[in-house]
């Protein structure tokens, strides 16, 4: 049975972590209500950039007109993998799942891949795992699309220039406060919806496009890519700190649940310390009187 001494130091000790995680579940929440926010506004934006260029490549395969290099195919040689990771653990099994997901791709594919890493703990393990890591990129807390542009420039020129010939995108899709979901999602060359229903892209199709519809599928493209890459990244903070909050939030419920834990046993440790020296004390008085 532990001393009264080391009950206390105990209690004391796991008191001071529930304060440590009851401030981090504050903070993400905080965090969580921002960025949930911003997913929420960017979606409708990125799809109806989706929807439009789904019409302007109908347009295109209509008038036997030449799709912008970022729609054609061509064979698959090598893949480019930008992996979203959060920078710092403590969010359940969210990186986990990311990673695993990414170990997924890496044994299913055969071609080599080629990795970008944006956040640390994605980083570390493409170290780990001995990928080809071809560049590096840090996000803020508060990103806006320009502070991700760089991003974009990067994977639209790998792939112009032929040294990727597929690129995807694996992150947290944010579904709800408790459900993020890995996401592998092929950003080149850019898939689209052509496939003409009722009410698909048929209904746009008597737009005018100035100056041509080719040119400004040529402008759209790469701003395209831009969009999925900023949104994928407001959904992939979105999810980590929806996925700390709820962490942070069951790390703080166990604390507490320990503390009351060891509270009973301190109450039974001093009942059996008073109940011995009551027991010493009538022993000794017994004795006296014998």
């Amino acid at each position: 049975m532990p001393s009264l001494k080391d009950i206390r130091d105990r209690i004391r000790s796991v008191s001071n972590t529930a304060k440590i995680t009851s401030a981090m579940q504050l903070i993400a929440a905080s965090r969580m209500q921002r960025a949930q926010q911003m997913v929420r506004n960017g979606r409708p934006y990125a799809d109806q950039m989706r929807e439009v260029l789904s019409h302007l490549t109908m347009r295109l395969a209509d008038d036997d007109e030449t799709l912008d290099p970022l729609l054609q195919r061509r064979p698959n040689h090598r893949e480019l993998l930008v992996l979203l990771t959060p920078d710092r653990g403590l969010a359940g099994a969210l990186v986990g799942n990311i990673l695993r997901a990414a170990a997924e791709e890496f044994s299913s594919s055969e071609v080599p891949i080629d990795t970008v890493g944006v956040g640390r703990k994605g980083e570390r393990f493409i170290a780990r795992t001995g990928q080809s890591l071809v560049a590096t990129f840090s996000i803020g807390d508060r990103p806006r699309l320009a502070d991700t542009l760089d991003i974009s420039s990067f994977v639209i020129d790998r792939y112009r220039s032929g040294e990727a010939d597929t690129v995807k995108l694996i992150y947290a899709q944010f579904i709800n406060t408790t459900v993020q979901k890995p996401i592998n999602l092929q950003l080149l060359p850019i898939e689209t919806d052509v496939s003409g229903s009722d009410d698909g892209p048929m209904l746009y199709l008597d737009y005018i496009y100035e100056p041509s519809p080719g040119e400004v599928l040529s402008n759209l493209a790469p701003r395209y890519i831009e969009t999925q890459v900023y949104h994928a990244i407001l959904e992939a903070q979105a999810s980590e700190h929806s996925a700390r909050m709820i962490a942070m939030q069951n790390a703080t419920d166990n604390a507490n649940e320990l503390i009351d834990e060891l509270t009973l046993d301190l109450n039974k440790a001093r009942q059996e310390a008073i109940t011995g020296e009551l027991l010493d004390i009538v022993g000794g008085v017994a004795g006296v009187q014998g």
